[in-house]
């Protein structure tokens, strides 16, 4: 039986590479990003086919989808800092809402089955910064899209990955290495960490369960660890102080995962032993949830969890 196609947009980045390992066993899986230096990495280290593909631009989306004729789309691509969103909102809303959007349109008239858009617990109300407002226009775009089309949609709503690239941990190894201290600028902050293993999982767990989540975002019930939690055992098991640096336009103290206003539309559902939060705005649920679920009160990783954490580091 031949396989499925997959595009996974944004596929050279470390969620996409770490996607492709997991799915290209069962189904045929493209790679497409703009950055062609990743995109030659990304082809060694997964094995799998890349092409260079600018969601921003139509042209380049309509080359990949002609070529390729994808079944579905994992929709990773996006400006995904903060800071670099807070300093440039043109280049955040142009890919993170544009390019969403332009990407949808056209696989809507090419008749694509299935799109998984990742999305992140910034875009949860109250909404602080650019990056989450981009993300959650995104999340309410593909959700209202769902009934426009035979096409299904679906979004995902991660936590921050840990060993993701930019992210705390791979700075804080490059300071443990070249300066042997650690600059932080959050310490007292709180946020939502899974792992890359547990981020693809949700995004696959979306796409191979589309025909009952479609119009919705689908959430694993995370974790959450203050980032102070993670400096003292970083300290501790690599030998190295650490101390509060400046602060970032856009940070907030607490994430929130299910907002207030999410509440009525939000259920808990288990699949395959695992826990997850399912939000669909079109729907009200009856529900256990008395508050917004944030980082402030979810259950905490414990000092072991956080050590595994950041010891194992990821090899794609």
């Amino acid at each position: 039986m031949k396989k499925e196609t997959v595009l996974i947009t944004g596929g050279s980045g470390f969620l996409g590479r770490n996607l492709a390992i997991k799915l290209k066993d069962k189904y045929n899986v493209i790679l497409g990003a703009r950055n062609n230096g990743n995109n030659q990495l990304a082809q060694v280290k997964t094995g799998c086919r890349v092409a260079p593909l600018d969601i921003t631009n139509s042209q380049s989306i309509n080359d990949v989808l002609n070529e390729y004729r994808p079944d579905m789309i994992i929709h990773a691509a996006a400006t995904k800092f903060v800071d670099i969103s807070e300093e440039y909102p043109m280049e955040c809303i142009d890919v993170n809402i544009l390019g969403s959007q332009l990407l949808a349109r056209i696989a809507m008239e090419k008749g694509i089955k299935k799109i998984v858009g990742v999305s992140t617990d910034k875009a949860a109300p109250p909404v602080g910064n650019i990056y989450g407002h981009s993300k959650a226009v995104m999340e309410r775009m593909f959700c209202a899209l769902d009934a426009k089309s035979q096409t299904r949609f679906v979004c995902t709503r991660f936590g921050n990955i840990s060993w993701s690239t930019g992210s705390v941990f791979p700075i804080w190894k490059r300071m443990t290495e070249q300066e042997g201290m650690i600059g932080s600028t959050g310490p007292h902050m709180r946020r939502f960490f899974f792992s890359v293993e547990e981020a693809s999982d949700l995004v696959i767990e979306a796409m191979e369960n589309i025909e009952t989540l479609h119009g919705g975002i689908l959430s694993l019930q995370m974790k959450s660890a203050q980032v102070r939690d993670f400096l003292d055992v970083w300290s501790e098991y690599y030998k190295v102080p650490w101390k509060q640096i400046d602060g970032r336009p856009g940070d907030k103290l607490d994430e929130v995962l299910i907002g207030r206003i999410e509440i009525p539309h939000t259920k808990e559902l288990e699949m395959n032993g695992k826990n997850y939060f399912y939000i669909n705005y079109r729907k009200k649920f009856e529900n256990d949830l008395k508050d917004e679920v944030s980082s402030l009160n979810a259950a905490r990783l414990s000092k072991q969890e956080l050590q595994h954490i950041i010891v194992n580091q990821p090899k794609v």
